[in-house]
């Protein structure tokens, strides 16, 4: 059976329908996961056919093997190597000149290879010919023409895989100027006659030695044959630099995949011209629109916002219920005991923290889908890469920025829309910079205890903003010092608009729902039974029994309501964590904060929400307490000055990201190393305009 194991490599540059293209082959069992060490998903498809048991590997959309984006390193690691049998590159045939560029880089490779001209019945409709044979004859490879939503030469495609699996592998038809073409021949000549062993085509050598693969370069740079082959290739590249008038490898070859696209084309299709404006062209007149376009986009953005945190509310408190049932019925059945405890109010609780977010996640993807899917998310870019450029920024930034003014766990799983990873990694390093809802408790409270009512929703308005507007400087900030470079170069595509394949729709939603649980769950799990554990020892006994002993002689509920709370303000304060707090109040102490404050706001690294009940609990009020308490509002006000209090806000408004945002910030991220990153920057951010804001709070308040 191993000899009828057909391994396929699919490539394609984004947007050009390779997702839908799997999904149009029937029957087929896909498998997600990830490329190791990164957070790029891969595809993989299983499937019989003819006796033949085919495996497909979708690999990322990439514009060109080069190391610019996640997915193109991702992807030309893959080609270089893992072990595959046949290169399935997938065309957009509405703009054929720009894939053939992947396409030219693809031959090199020297793989039995074949090109699925996709979409062809669009293509037909804006009246564009292919001539595939003349153009099989000039890439050397056989050409399919395929639709993946009409389900148009699939059964072919496939039929050309096993012929081309059988076949012996033809010769590389990939051929460059005359003056590439010379060098190749030179340094080919001095390998042949060193008779130099290798595995690979003395062609893919030269050809790679000048491009400057560092691949090859480690591999021949400790053979002994590296002597003869330096001055040959120094020459060679003098003879490149006079000829094409740069210095620059990469542009050399780069004007060569233009050159070589474009005359495949010339020669190949044809396309009538037509004054009249297309469907698409319609709808970019008024979409990215100079003076509408921004408030389209804004629009959408805001109900797909609203969907999300409104919608998603309602299963939210559903599942937040059944939650609380199962741990009020766990502890009754098993009792008041450490293990009924660390069972509800860690295991449970920790699950049901993860499951709550669902809806969002469901609702969000659904919403970014949707308008991936048909070609709008592309002007996105468009609209506003100019006013983020500014700030170090890309234009998509914008999605998981707003998104984290709900929660930050969607936000940090929104920025994959960012293809390149310093793009990425600097818009998730400021997400937390934009206030959760979680955080909104926090704000209610203490504007409640220090605003009147009346200015209450300005107060709130300001803190939000204020966010966003640090947000922004510090990643101008990051930009300057942590990522200086000069600006990447970006592809800024705008594909035709589409229909919304709801199929793919569900494929990514669902993918990402299952994906939030299997990585988030266990890690939070586990970091939620640790802040159990650290506030709920060491045992004080004999404290808790004489504490019991005068609940039980006491007849008064309100009495014993405030004993229990002085128990509980006991243990919490005498607890690992309450250590935490009180040795690291020092730390805390230029900012106008107790040590009550600080465990209330290492608390808040779990979930910001707990922020409020820790307050309640060591202010002797209970657990109980929420945020439009009235008693707990008075303590605030009497306990805490209000040059701390604003001090407080802003440090709760910037610091870390609770315990399940963290953790999908590190898959996000990549890295452990980043959380770390992220904590230093995150802390001493929130230290330093919190230590500002209480001096300059105290001097105008006196």
């Amino acid at each position: 059976m191993k000899n009828n194991i057909i391994r396929i490599a699919l490539v394609g540059q984004p947007n050009v329908g390779k997702s839908m293209l799997i999904n149009s082959i029937s029957n087929a069992r896909l498998k997600v996961g990830n490329f190791s060490g990164v957070t790029v998903t891969k595809e993989q498809v299983f499937l019989d056919y003819k006796n033949f048991h085919i495996q497909i590997t979708d690999l990322p959309g990439a514009y060109s093997l080069n190391d610019y984006t996640i997915e193109e390193k991702v992807t030309k690691d893959f080609l270089d190597s893992n072990e595959y049998d046949i290169i399935l590159n997938v065309l957009d045939s509405t703009n054929l000149q720009r894939n053939l560029l992947l396409t030219a880089q693809l031959l090199t490779l020297d793989k039995k290879m074949i090109i699925a001209l996709n979409m062809i019945d669009e293509a037909q409709k804006e009246s564009i010919i292919i001539d595939e044979v003349q153009l099989s004859k000039i890439l050397g490879k056989p050409c399919i023409k395929t639709s993946a939503a009409k389900k148009i030469g699939v059964t072919k495609l496939l039929d050309e895989i096993i012929f081309k699996f059988q076949s012996e592998k033809v010769p590389n038809k990939r051929y460059f100027s005359n003056v590439i073409e010379e060098e190749i021949e030179n340094i080919s000549n001095v390998l042949k006659e060193n008779n130099y062993e290798t595995d690979l085509t003395y062609r893919h050598i030269a050809l790679n030695l000048l491009k400057e693969d560092k691949t090859i370069y480690k591999i021949f740079h400790d053979e002994p044959i590296w002597i003869k082959i330096q001055p040959v290739l120094n020459e060679a590249f003098e003879h490149l630099f006079i000829h094409f008038g740069t210095k620059n490898i990469k542009d050399i070859f780069n004007e060569e995949r233009f050159a070589f696209a474009k005359g495949a084309v010339t020669e190949t299709v044809k396309e009538k011209k037509s004054t009249k404006k297309t469907l698409t062209e319609k709808f970019d007149s008024v979409l990215i629109h100079k003076f509408f376009g921004l408030p389209i986009f804004l629009f959408l953005m805001w109900g797909l916002f609203q969907l999300t945190f409104e919608i998603g509310n309602i299963p939210m408190d559903m599942i937040d219920s059944f939650f609380a049932t199962i741990i009020d019925k766990t502890k009754e059945i098993m009792g008041n005991n450490q293990l009924s405890s660390i069972i509800a109010d860690g295991a449970i609780a920790g699950v049901g923290s993860v499951v709550l977010f669902v809806p969002n996640i469901v609702i969000l993807f659904f919403g970014i889908a949707l308008l991936e899917t048909t070609g709008y998310m592309s002007r996105v870019a468009f609209l506003l890469d100019g006013f983020f450029h500014k700030f170090g920024l890309h234009g998509k930034s914008f999605i998981p920025l707003v998104t984290g003014f709900g929660c930050s766990v969607p936000a940090y799983m929104a920025a994959r829309t960012l293809k390149n990873e310093r793009d990425r990694l600097l818009t998730l390093f400021i997400i937390g910079f934009m206030s959760c809802g979680a955080r909104l408790p926090i704000y209610v409270l203490f504007i409640g205890a220090f605003f009147s009512g009346h200015n209450a929703g300005n107060i709130l308005f300001i803190i939000y903003i204020s966010g966003a507007i640090f947000g922004l400087f510090a990643a101008k900030f990051l930009k300057m010092v942590v990522f200086k470079s000069d600006d990447e170069p970006f592809v800024m595509e705008m594909p035709k608009y589409r229909l919304p394949s709801f199929r793919l729709i569900w494929h990514t939603v669902s993918n990402q729902a299952i994906m939030y649980l299997k990585k988030a769950g266990t890690y939070i799990l586990a970091a939620s039974l640790l802040i159990w554990f650290a506030s709920n020892y060491p045992k004080h006994l004999e404290i808790e029994e004489s504490y019991n002993k005068k609940i039980e002689l006491v007849e008064n509920d309100e009495e014993k309501i405030i004993l229990q709370n002085e128990l509980a303000q006991y243990n919490l304060e005498h607890s690992y964590l309450g250590y935490v707090g009180k040795y690291s109040e020092p730390f805390f102490q230029p900012l106008g904060f107790d040590w009550k404050m600080t465990i209330a706001l290492e608390t808040g690294l779990a979930a910001k929400e707990i922020v409020v009940s820790t307050l309640s609990i060591l202010y002797g009020l209970g657990a109980d307490n929420n945020e439009s308490s009235n008693s707990l509002i008075e303590k605030i006000k009497i306990n805490i000055p209000f040059a701390s209090a604003i001090s407080f806000i802003v440090f709760v408004m910037i610091y870390l990201p609770c315990l399940a945002a963290s953790m999908v910030f590190v898959r996000e991220a990549g890295n452990w190393k980043y959380l770390g990153y992220l904590f230093i920057f995150t802390t001493t951010s929130a230290w330093i305009l919190s230590f500002f804001v209480y001096n300059i709070t105290k001097l105008l308040v006196v």
